[in-house]
């Protein structure tokens, strides 16, 4: 068997005796040693009829050895078995592939490459992606390809225990029906292999999957153990991929209909699904063997506020989707996450998605994008209202549970937002400079934002090479501190196409300051760059 760095190769085991339920019979896992003496022991994953199957993939090149091991010894076909698999240096240009998967950069504060190359999180909502909604193969890819054109690098996705909806609704099937039996007996290995062919695809364009297990309320339906043993399939069929883990999505979440007689009984259930995720998502991390990142999708503040600080790699927050209503609270979270949690990569992972309710267009879609990546977020997730849920015009996703409905708009009108452009052109700004070193630095300019006035500047460093600045209010200049004696040079950019507006050479007054001009190129919300040691 050959591969190449960071590929996945996929070993097939037939067992030798016939169990009358092989996905709760038997476990088996494979034990990989690399070239360096390292061992990663892998789990199997059923594959229907007498087929275990496993993945595997590295970065070191050369030759690695396996050994099978199974639960039931005395199944020659799945426990004993030996063989080697040989890694080629990889020669294509996919970064996912050439530097490696994901992990936390070494100061804490950012993701990166497994070879150190940084890695800047634009992510997008695909909530519903797995679903037929979203036709395989030619809408999935042309969806993805849009995505890679406006430089996305984030697939947010949920492996088929979705929400808004309950089990087994027929919205939620892929073209072999639904991940799970009904009454939760097992899992139905045809729903993944139509699941894999999609999770390979957004990783060959590049696009890193990240991986809600399921949506909170799952906890109601499905139990404990059972979200254990999905767990361990999901860590076996997509692990050896460069994916993000999302433990769940809105995890403290309740079913929508839940009723509760009053308060203590609303606190007592969020204590015990509290102590559930928290022991599923432990046993995530134990049984993954690349011990890939981890975060988990809150319901209102972050993860930090549903699981212990030590199971949580990435620190992913939702906002809130008032738009403009919902600024104060964005801000809020992203700078406290960011001084409570120093460590961690701060991702908005929700917030205001495009067209929710006939609001939260384009503008609102920048204001987000700005505020957080000048606030120290990580990373940023966009979202559009049509593409989470995956509507079509002939097949409009409908009401939630409770009977309201979100809105109808079908994901091909939704892909075409201005929004997701805009974020975009606002990631290949911030890339044209070593952006990973960002440092707010939002005292930088007079008019700063405040808690009284969060339409104030928003302002960042990146050391020795510029400041980065966002207005969101379109009127009057404003005033800049800066080191007197240095050679500056600054422009405005428009945040919605990018255009470029010189400002031409800076000359800093003896107080230290330097004033935009009173009155700007355009009535809109503009990015201020200002480039130190300018000729």
């Amino acid at each position: 068997m050959f591969t190449m760095q960071n590929c996945v190769a996929e070993l097939s085991f037939p067992s030798r005796k016939c169990y009358a339920d092989p996905f709760n019979d038997v476990e088996m896992s494979v034990v990989f040693q690399s070239p360096d003496g390292t061992e990663r022991n892998v789990p199997a994953f059923w594959a229907g009829g007498t087929q275990w199957k496993v993945r595997y993939a590295s970065s070191q090149v050369g030759r690695h050895t396996y050994r099978t091991v199974c639960t039931d010894p005395t199944d020659a076909g799945l426990h004993g078995q030996t063989g080697d698999v040989e890694v080629t240096e990889y020669d294509g240009d996919n970064p996912l592939y050439r530097h490696g998967p994901l992990q936390v950069s070494e100061s804490g504060r950012g993701l990166e490459h497994r070879d150190g190359t940084p890695f800047f999180w634009l992510g997008d909502t695909w909530w519903m992606g797995l679903c037929t909604r979203l036709g395989w193969p030619d809408e999935f890819a042309q969806l993805a390809a849009d995505r890679v054109e406006k430089g996305f690098t984030v697939i947010q996705i949920v492996a088929g225990l979705y929400p808004d909806m309950g089990p087994f609704d027929d919205r939620g099937c892929n073209e072999a029906g639904f991940p799970w039996e009904e009454d939760w007996s097992r899992i139905r290995p045809a729903y993944f292999d139509a699941a894999d062919r999609r999770i390979a695809h957004l990783v060959d364009q590049g696009l890193a999957p990240c991986i809600v297990g399921c949506w909170g309320y799952y906890m109601e339906f499905a139990g404990k153990e059972t979200l254990r043993r999905h767990w361990r399939y999901l860590v076996a069929r997509w692990a050896a991929y460069p994916v993000v883990w999302c433990a769940a999505g809105e995890m403290l979440m309740f079913w929508y209909l839940h009723h509760f007689d009053n308060d203590k009984q609303r606190e007592q259930f969020h204590e015990q699904t509290r102590d559930h995720w928290i022991e599923v998502t432990q046993y995530l991390r134990d049984v993954d063997p690349w011990l890939r990142p981890v975060t988990a999708h809150p319901g209102g503040r972050g993860s930090r506020e549903m699981l212990r600080d030590d199971l949580v790699d990435i620190e992913m927050l939702q906002t809130g989707h008032g738009g403009h209503a919902s600024l104060a609270n964005t801000v809020n979270q992203i700078t406290e996450s960011v001084a409570q949690m120093p460590t961690k990569p701060v991702v908005n992972g929700e917030v205001s998605y495009e067209g929710i309710g006939g609001t939260c267009w384009q503008d609102v879609q920048r204001l987000m994008f700005w505020v957080g990546m000048l606030c120290g977020a990580a990373g940023h997730t966009y979202g559009a209202n049509g593409i989470w849920q995956m509507s079509t015009t002939t097949h409009p996703y409908g009401p939630s549970p409770h009977g309201m409905s979100w809105g109808s708009t079908p994901w091909k009108d939704a892909a075409q937002l201005a929004g997701s452009r805009q974020v975009g052109l606002g990631a290949q700004l911030l890339r044209r400079y070593p952006w990973w070193k960002l440092e707010p630095t939002h005292d930088l300019i007079k008019e700063r934002w405040t808690a009284d006035n969060y339409y104030g500047a928003y302002a960042a460093t990146i050391p020795g090479v510029c400041h980065i600045a966002y207005l969101p209010n379109p009127w009057g200049g404003v005033t800049v501190n800066l080191k007197p004696g240095g050679r500056y040079r600054a422009r405005f950019v428009n945040p919605a196409n990018g255009d470029e507006y010189p400002l031409g050479p800076v000359t800093v007054s003896a107080d230290g300051t330097w004033s935009t001009p009173a009155f700007r190129p355009l009535y809109h919300d503009l990015v201020l760059v200002i480039e130190m040691n300018a000729a």
